[in-house]
């Protein structure tokens, strides 16, 4: 059951006659960009064209340098996460003047009498905190104790709510999906693309895998997977593109003990030119994530007209819709027989790519903003 909130003292509410006035974390923003980063700045450009909202990017952060409009608090991070993974000191409020609501972009914000919302994308780390770093353990203290205070919860699916909700002990939680991501600079037409039995010119079939290598994303099981239907495609390649995480060497492992090891070929981060020639050209996207909040490699692969085989794990059914193949069980034999299906069944694969492309209308940043707006105004309410 969630726990009781605890009181807060009474502020006024922000005059609606007046933009809400949004301190948002911009530090993913900077560095290497993942989902989070993508996400964050798709919001920060839609919030900054209405005329309803201010918004005021602030860094907790010594190593990135702060681009105009940004302000930098003067903590030292790591300092700053210690302290608060234990306690509600120092508060920010000093150095937010003139703000309505703190919006932490991911998974944490910092103590504050205002109110706030944090974004949580997916509750892998919570539920299985022993896989977690030492910093991402203190993160998810952290965040627990912004709950406990009464901050408002930010998910992008509704598988992700039920489960946010249980593990941090709150029903203080709204869910908004995020928009679609930039569509590729390029596509190619499906009847272009390599198969299994062929293709163009120069050109062979390959699977995809695409998102860094943390272990979530679970890509030695698609490893393994392309070993077992290896031999049935011999020309079949697998493609692994993403920068290297907490499960990179098992990776490499499982590469290593493949019968078909020099036909998989791991990348690590690439940049965005070749990252959307791979989604466009790719046979298949293949998905074998055991947790997942949203999932825009899923709407960059439909954008493209690239079928997507997943497993059916957190957010995917939900953001996927009917243009995602799943493994039904989620079990290796399962992912197997959905990747055959898509390879050699061609009317099938039309079907996705035609179901995909439509999918990806369902979402929108607009909306996102809209929605997540009325969450900014809901936290104000409760603060009050």
């Amino acid at each position: 059951m969630p726990r009781p909130r605890p009181l807060t003292a009474e502020r006024p509410t922000p005059d609606r006659s007046r933009p809400l006035a949004v301190a948002i974390d911009a530090a993913p923003l900077h560095g290497h960009r993942t989902g989070v980063g993508l996400a964050t700045a798709s919001l920060v450009r839609e919030l900054e064209r209405r005329d309803d909202v201010t918004t005021s990017p602030y860094l907790v952060s010594f190593r990135a340098r702060p681009r105009p409009g940004e302000r930098r608090l003067p903590l030292p991070a790591a300092a700053a996460m210690r302290a608060w993974a234990s306690g509600d000191r120092p508060r920010v409020d000093r150095w937010l003047h003139g703000t309505d609501v703190v919006h932490g972009t991911n998974y944490v914000a910092p103590p504050s009498r205002l109110p706030t919302v944090i974004s949580v994308y997916d509750c892998w780390f919570l539920a299985h905190p022993e896989q977690a770093s030492s910093a991402v353990r203190r993160a998810g203290r952290v965040l627990r104790r912004a709950a406990a205070r009464g901050a408002r919860i930010h998910v992008s699916s509704h598988a992700t709510a039920r489960t946010a909700g249980e593990l941090l002990g709150t029903d203080r939680v709204s869910v908004v999906h995020l928009g679609p991501p930039d569509p590729p600079a390029a596509t190619h037409p499906a009847a272009t693309r390599p198969t299994a039995t062929g293709g163009p010119a120069g050109s062979a079939p390959f699977l995809l895998a695409v998102g860094t290598t943390e272990r979530r994303k679970d890509v030695p099981a698609l490893v393994r997977a392309f070993d077992r239907l290896a031999p049935r495609h011999p020309e079949l390649r697998l493609v692994v593109a993403g920068a290297p995480g907490d499960h990179h060497d098992d990776v490499l492992r499982a590469v290593a003990e493949s019968r078909v090891a020099e036909r998989v070929h791991v990348l690590g981060a690439v940049d965005t030119a070749t990252r959307d020639r791979l989604l466009s050209t790719a046979t298949a996207l293949v998905y074998p994530s055991l947790d997942e909040g949203f999932g825009f490699p899923i709407l960059e692969a439909q954008q493209a007209g690239t079928p997507v085989v997943a497993r059916p794990s957190g957010s995917i059914p939900e953001v996927g819709g009917d243009g995602v193949a799943l493994a039904a069980d989620g079990t290796l034999d399962a992912l197997v027989e959905a990747i055959v299906t898509v390879v050699d069944d061609d009317d099938r694969r039309a079907e996705l790519i035609r179901a995909g492309q439509a999918n990806v209308g369902r979402f929108s940043w607009e909306r996102t903003a809209d929605e997540l707006v009325g969450v900014y105004r809901l936290a104000c309410e409760e603060a009050g």
